[in-house]
């Protein structure tokens, strides 16, 4: 089991965080329809760390982005995107995914309304975090994904439309 301590992201070289998520998720992993969601944003400082191990070495990172849901009357809804979460290869099933999204759940604050929505694993996010695909079947994104892997984690007093497409939420 790997010994590891969770820090700020933005304390880490981006080129190794680069490295990491091209180990987790090959080099093409820019292509994909995510980045498109989060085109041009920054990721959140507050919501994105980095699990270092005991050598110094980065072993996982988390991100979060601030994106909207529009519905089809143009109302943009804000979210948080989570991800990517990418753990080492060689370090992965030691919890250190599980840490990284403590973080992020203990840095948004109990009082926190804001949903989160991410792109992945429904047994996983939703076993162990409580993420469901069950509010975002009429949502979409801005290129091809499995709708089944878009997942969300909200508040039951959240507002969250039933149709709309996941993008940049950007401030005008």
């Amino acid at each position: 089991m790997t010994e590891f301590t969770i820090i700020p992201l933005d304390q880490v070289d981006t080129a190794w965080v680069d490295d990491l998520l091209d180990q987790v998720f090959g080099p093409e992993r820019s292509g994909r329809t995510i980045y498109r969601v989060r085109d041009g944003l920054e990721a959140l400082p507050a919501l994105s760390f980095a699990a270092i191990d005991a050598d110094g070495y980065l072993v996982g990172t988390i991100q979060c982005w601030p994106v909207a849901l529009t519905d089809p009357d143009g109302l943009a809804y804000p979210m948080i995107l989570v991800g990517p979460v990418g753990v080492a290869p060689d370090h992965q099933d030691q919890g250190i995914g599980r840490a990284l999204m403590a973080a992020v759940f203990g840095a948004m604050g109990v009082g926190e309304k804001m949903p989160l929505v991410l792109l992945g694993d429904p047994e996983y996010y939703g076993t162990r975090f409580g993420f469901s695909a069950d509010q975002t079947g009429g949502w979409s994104l801005p290129g091809p994904y499995e709708q089944h892997r878009l997942l969300a984690l909200a508040r039951p007093n959240s507002v969250m439309p039933p149709k709309g497409i996941l993008g940049p939420w950007r401030l005008t």
